[in-house]
């Protein structure tokens, strides 16, 4: 078994942060030394990875019958953890069958081919001394080299194609491999089963070195260094300093320059600029408010502003003994009581399954059109037509 997945080094240049230090080179050095920070999102994710490894082991590689007990404990270790549920248990099963098939597909290239899980990949030398990173799965089969990435967060759909991430996974993977295979094409895909995502990207190892030598290289030699231009962007979602960054605010106060009249004043084409603007100054107000939220918690004082206590819900510290004091006033039951519910469609699955969930409820699921909402024009969802015949009663899903 590899080392837990929790406990994985991060290096300066780490290509789960590629699209950061390729993009803003001096981010990566302005970020050292600031600790990740972990949620129970990322414990679950991390969870999910070690399932996924350990039954690809249990499947796909050989192993005398010790390690067939040691593989089995490790198993029953996974489903014994509070995150663990029945919705991950098919999701996996589904992303192992998945990965199976490519596997299978490779053998059938070339029957020396090879599946290789969590393999540590070295991608130094177009970036720096000691800059590894580790593949999910790597398959290797004469003119062919695949890797396959698990995402298992359903909050950002990410792509494979033109991913800085996998590319450098695929470089690593070239690097070390190159001598015992004729690889000449790279695929790369991207697995999200939560939210129903297979993306694909692939080139040639042509067009892979072309890429690292043209833009990785000189970022990574900037980043390295500390040195180049700070550029705010989309890829500022993740950076540890997105909150305090000069360059960002100063990006994000240009849109004073607009003089925001009645809307009935300006033209659709100043609205629509207007409107991205407003999102990306929503985002960072967000940002700013949290890290000054974490910063006066943590004691230190935000010039002209407090902390307070804000508002809370009652409880029923005891709820078996408010029923005997309700029941020994005379109430009725239906008074206090209210009958047994189902949990919500989203637990019910992570309970029973998604799919024997579907089977057994049937047409008693129903999804309503969501309330439309106006969104930029990249956003991946298909534009909504006929609006006034469509969405004319107004019954919305909030």
């Amino acid at each position: 078994m590899t080392a837990a997945h929790a406990e994985r080094t991060h290096s300066l240049l780490a290509a789960s942060k590629a699209e950061q230090w390729i993009n803003c080179p001096p981010s990566a050095r302005l970020q050292e030394g600031i600790p990740d920070r972990r949620s129970e999102y990322a414990d679950e994710g991390t969870l999910a990875h070690e399932l996924a490894e350990t039954k690809l082991r249990r499947r796909l590689l050989p192993c005398n019958s010790a390690e067939r007990k040691r593989r089995d404990a490790r198993l029953q270790e996974i489903k014994a953890n509070p995150l663990y549920s029945a919705e991950m248990e098919r999701l996996i099963q589904q992303y192992t069958e998945f990965v199976e098939e490519r596997f299978m597909a490779a053998k059938a290239r070339s029957p020396d081919a090879v599946i290789l899980l969590e393999e540590k990949l070295d991608y130094s030398e177009w970036t720096a001394p000691g800059q590894t990173g580790t593949g999910d799965v790597v398959l290797i089969a004469d003119g062919m080299l695949e890797l396959i990435d698990l995402k298992y967060g359903k909050g950002v759909p990410v792509s494979a194609v033109g991913n800085p991430q996998i590319r450098l996974y695929a470089l690593g993977a070239w690097s070390g491999y190159s001598f015992l295979y004729d690889i000449r094409e790279i695929r790369m895909t991207i697995y999200q089963p939560r939210l129903d995502s297979i993306s694909t990207d692939t080139m040639t190892v042509e067009e892979l070195l072309d890429w690292a030598e043209n833009v990785v290289k000189p970022a990574a030699r900037l980043a390295y260094e500390g040195k180049g231009d700070f550029k705010p962007g989309d890829h500022c979602r993740w950076c540890k300093v997105k909150a305090t960054c000069r360059a960002r605010a100063d990006e994000n106060m240009k849109a004073l320059q607009y003089e925001f009249q009645d809307p009935a004043l300006l033209t659709l084409d100043e609205i629509g600029q207007i409107l991205h603007i407003a999102q990306k100054l929503h985002e960072w107000a967000k940002d700013v408010e949290e890290y000054a939220f974490d910063r006066a918690v943590a004691g230190e004082r935000v010039p002209g502003w407090k902390l307070v206590e804000g508002r809370s819900n009652r409880i029923i510290t005891n709820p078996d003994a408010a029923k005997e004091r309700l029941a020994g006033a005379g109430l009725e039951q239906d008074v206090y009581l209210k009958p047994r519910e189902l949990f919500g469609i989203g637990e019910l699955e992570k309970r029973i399954g998604k799919k024997q969930l579907a089977e057994i409820l049937g047409e008693l699921i129903h999804k309503p059109p969501g309330k439309p909402v106006l969104v930029p024009e990249t956003d991946p969802r298909p534009e909504l037509n006929s609006i006034e015949h469509e969405f004319a009663n107004e019954n919305w899903e909030e």
